[in-house]
């Protein structure tokens, strides 16, 4: 089982696919990452020797901010904007989408279950 960035990379799956696990890496950058090392395409991660996958531990670790890092980084950065009271840290902060969406319908993920109004009662067919 390989370890990077302090996750379990799935044994059974493609390298690419497998390094999708990883907070941070996407579809593009697992692709990089293979190809940076060439790495097959077809190779599953519990082929991987122990030298690929400190290759690829230590290339991610120089090249991008995974995990740990990159939650706290996206973490800090909505709270500055929640302190600075702008119009984007001001919807974080009431728990409502942020980047334009409407909110009349809709939005049920950021504003949670919906609660029934008290004294309005539901219409009857």
């Amino acid at each position: 089982m390989a370890r990077i960035a302090g996750v379990n990379l799935p044994d059974k799956k493609r390298v690419e696919f497998g390094l999708r696990y990883i907070y941070g890496i996407g579809p593009q950058r697992a692709r990089h990452v293979c190809e940076t090392l060439k790495i097959p395409a077809e190779k599953r991660v519990y082929e991987l020797t122990d030298d690929e996958v400190m290759s690829i531990r230590e290339l991610i670790d120089s090249l991008y901010q995974v995990e740990g890092d990159l939650r706290r980084t996206v973490s800090m950065s909505i709270k500055r904007l929640m302190d600075l009271g702008c119009y984007r840290g001001l919807r974080h902060r009431k728990g409502l989408p942020v980047h334009g969406q409407r909110t009349h319908t809709n939005a049920r993920t950021r504003k949670g279950k919906a609660k029934a109004i008290p004294g309005k009662k539901k219409p009857t067919r």
